[in-house]
């Protein structure tokens, strides 16, 4: 089976497409690299504007698997135009065209955050959506344009997926865990804003899991499906990563909670994506710390601005190589 992965080479992207390889899969990236390439040499590289593709560049693939966009709410608010190109233009381009190409299935990278603000109640895929912000707005157009185009030759899975955290060759500390563990490490600190409001955090080995049981899910199988390792609240997220770190390397960690006004509150159940995709998480916040300090010697600085989606974003603006950011924090 061959499969295209757009925006391929990102945080998620650079821990799949090793497995997908290692799968025996054929992978090709198409990505604009503006966070480098960390990916295996076995795969296939495509330096190309996603709505440069044509049916024509399409026809080859079996499934496409759209992980491209901007990935996170700063990044979002910082550049709402492109946001919306992005994360709702983009995607929807791409599933019509791989549609027109008569590839088999389409992959979409979704997220929770479509739900926007709940009350205390766990959210199935049935439940009612209300973002209010640029990236949950967006992140549901990229995926109601891609839903709507499911027929019996065309598949489309959309994974809304939780926060994600863990180590990655392409790695982010502006992620909730990620950056707890961060601040832990270098301050000794961990900074709580809300401890009341919901997340549901999805390690990054369990979204790798969710994007493999998609590619192999039958072609049968369309829809959209919460995927999280579990639901947590940000002050339980603390606690935990807190005592993971203290356990992991014997150091002591102070807690500094606020109680600041947010949004974004929401809890989902991943019963449909278990019985439906068989995905079945293994991860959780003690797993993801414990991933995170197996992979420390890897790190080039806490302060690395390549660490961070809308540093390197406002660096890509002003014309700032990703690896003179780098070079810069190893000195």
């Amino acid at each position: 089976m061959k499969l295209l992965v757009a925006g391929g080479a990102g945080y998620v992207g650079s821990v799949l497409i090793p497995k997908l390889l290692d799968r025996g899969y054929k992978v090709d990236v198409v990505d604009l690299f503006w966070f480098g390439n960390h990916l295996p040499p076995r795969a296939g590289i495509l330096t190309k504007d996603i709505f440069q593709l044509t049916g024509e560049d399409l026809q080859p693939y079996d499934q496409v698997i759209f992980l491209g966009g901007l990935s996170n709410d700063p990044m979002a608010e910082y550049s709402p135009h492109k946001n919306f190109i992005f994360n709702a233009a983009a995607p929807a381009y791409l599933a019509y065209m791989s549609k027109i190409a008569k590839v088999k299935r389409f992959i979409y990278a979704s997220s929770c955050s479509v739900y926007g603000y709940t009350e205390n109640e766990l959210y199935d895929e049935n439940r009612p959506v209300g973002s209010m912000f640029p990236y949950g707005i967006s992140k549901l157009q990229g995926e109601q344009a891609a839903i709507q185009l499911i027929d019996k030759t065309f598949s489309v899975i959309s994974l809304r997926k939780g926060t994600i955290s863990g180590y990655s060759p392409r790695m982010r500390f502006d992620l909730i865990i990620n950056t707890m563990f961060k601040t832990a490490m270098k301050n000794r600190s961990i900074t709580v804003n809300n401890p009341s409001i919901w997340r549901p955090i999805l390690s990054i080995e369990d979204a790798a899991t969710a994007y493999i049981r998609a590619v192999e899910a039958s072609y049968g199988i369309s829809g959209i499906f919460n995927i999280a390792s579990g639901n947590y609240t940000v002050g339980e997220i603390g606690d935990l990563v807190k005592a993971a770190v203290e356990e992991r390397l014997s150091v002591r960690i102070n807690l500094c909670i606020k109680h600041l006004e947010d949004f974004r509150n929401y809890k989902v159940t991943t019963e449909k994506a278990q019985n439906v995709l068989s995905f079945h998480p293994a991860g959780d916040v003690k797993s993801i710390v414990g991933n995170l300090v197996d992979h420390m010697d890897k790190y080039e600085g806490w302060d690395n601005a390549a660490y961070s989606n809308i540093e390197c974003f406002r660096a890509l603006e002003s014309g700032i190589e990703i690896h003179e950011m780098a070079g810069a924090a190893a000195r």
